[in-house]
């Protein structure tokens, strides 16, 4: 699996997985053009190798202002699902972001989404805060997540930390 960012080619099939995602937000192609237009806008896709053809199997849309970012769409297909493809995504954003001098992002998520919410736990993220009645079609709260992005040590050629 190699994630990059993502290209015009690929806004078929990320709009393809959206669509197989129930609980990932239902952009348009236009939403996406105007993210991957934003030079705060950071869109990544996880590529597979196949013996025919490379084929998507998730993607990850961020938003950046200075030293904050929001996670504002995520799916990966279920074909591939639990499968590491999540983890890596969030985890190449992570690391972009930090290069870029992000310190935090933040996520809505619906509080019944209870496979998004592992994912996201397990990446690092923890409980911020919650919305009331935040969602429609149906109703529902958003939890609201928040992760603290820290740069790694350095190390020295002795192997401690400086």
């Amino acid at each position: 699996m190699r994630i990059r960012n993502a290209s015009e080619d690929d806004l078929e099939a990320i709009l393809r997985i959206q669509g197989r995602a129930r609980q990932a937000a239902q952009w348009t192609a236009a939403d996406y053009a105007t993210l991957a237009g934003d030079p705060l806008g950071l869109i990544l896709v996880a590529e597979l190798d196949r013996v025919s053809s490379p084929a998507l199997a998730g993607f990850v849309a961020f938003h950046h202002v200075i030293d904050e970012a929001e996670l504002r769409n995520m799916a990966v297909d279920p074909a591939h699902r639990g499968q590491g493809v999540g983890s890596e995504l969030v985890a190449e954003g992570r690391r972009r972001l930090l290069e870029l001098g992000v310190r935090r992002i933040f996520l809505e998520v619906r509080a019944s989404n209870i496979t998004a919410q592992r994912l996201y736990f397990s990446t690092g993220f923890g409980l911020h805060s919650r919305r009331r009645d935040y969602y429609r079609d149906p109703p529902e709260d958003a939890l609201i997540l928040s992760l603290e992005l820290t740069p790694a040590p350095e190390v020295s050629a002795h192997g401690r930390s400086l």
